[in-house]
């Protein structure tokens, strides 16, 4: 991926952040508070610890009345998809609207999974790279933070277990620090991305060599335990998804066991923030009290 030139002014004085207290959202209202960015976040609670000097507006991706009142004043927006297997419908109206209250930048939240040509966030991200003034679409592996505050902490705190429908299919496990870090700078840098950029940590591991690693560094064995994806999707069901995006949650899973869809690494990190990604075992190592 190649850096784009352009003769852009653009200057993000007021930021909008969808998911607002979401894993990488809460994360670039941080980074981008504290560079004395102008910080709005949207969603139908407000943060449970505000940030000082941000402000927070109701916002609900299935209310278009909420909208307008969360994009006056806006020059960005970091958009994260409800857990829709349609978000197209909500999103695209969403941005249309954003582009005809001058909204310039756009930052889609996708999956190093999800293409542009795939179904889910690729429409939203056909849509941005078709008619948006400028944009980026990220491209996260899975999340680090899946360990120590999502779905794998609680059953490694349970049972010191992984359950997943991987099988020895590999990740490029990814700190949510980082991805936000890469959000930021393609929310606010002069020149627009205009690009995807698929980021990832600097290795990739299967769920059973994480597995190892949590072990070795925490001194207590943690056991990877593969499953069926039918019972990848009935354990997210029985969390509150809904069952049509559960099964196209749990079907990544069979896809990283046999297609190795997220078997990769890339330089992204490096190249947009200048900093190194964080390794999974610095990770562990770093949230130690959350794996002993």
């Amino acid at each position: 991926m190649s850096e784009i030139s352009s003769t852009s002014n653009f200057t993000a004085e007021r930021i909008l952040l969808t998911g607002g207290q979401g894993k990488t959202s809460s994360r670039i209202a941080q980074l981008a508070a504290k560079e004395g960015y102008l910080i709005r976040t949207a969603g139908r609670r407000a943060p449970e610890n505000p940030i000082e000097h941000a402000e927070h507006v109701m916002f609900d991706w299935y209310d278009p009345s909420t909208y307008e009142p969360a994009l006056s004043g806006i020059h960005a927006v970091y958009l994260v998809a409800p857990p829709d297997l349609h978000p197209e419908k909500l999103m695209i109206p969403f941005i249309r609207q954003a582009i005809h209250m001058s909204v310039r930048r756009f930052v889609l939240l996708s999956s190093a999974s999800v293409s542009a040509n795939d179904p889910v966030f690729g429409p939203v991200h056909r849509y941005l790279q078709q008619h948006a003034p400028e944009w980026a679409v990220l491209r996260p592996s899975y999340f680090m933070q899946n360990f120590s505050e999502a779905v794998h902490a609680a059953t490694i705190q349970a049972s010191r277990q992984i359950l997943t429908a991987t099988g020895a299919g590999k990740v490029g496990f990814v700190d949510a620090e980082n991805i936000a870090e890469v959000g930021f700078q393609a929310l606010v840098r002069l020149e627009p991305f205009n690009e995807e950029l698929i980021i990832t940590g600097p290795h990739s591991l299967s769920y059973q060599e994480a597995a190892e690693i949590i072990g070795g560094v925490s001194g207590r064995e943690v056991a990877f335990v593969s499953i069926t994806e039918k019972e990848l999707k009935e354990s997210m069901v029985e969390v509150g998804l809904p069952q049509a995006y559960a099964s196209f949650l749990a079907n990544l899973d069979t896809r990283i066991r046999t297609e190795g869809i997220e078997d990769q690494v890339t330089d992204t990190v490096l190249r947009v923030t200048g900093k190194e990604p964080r390794s999974f075992e610095q990770f562990v190592r770093d949230e130690l009290p959350l794996f002993v």
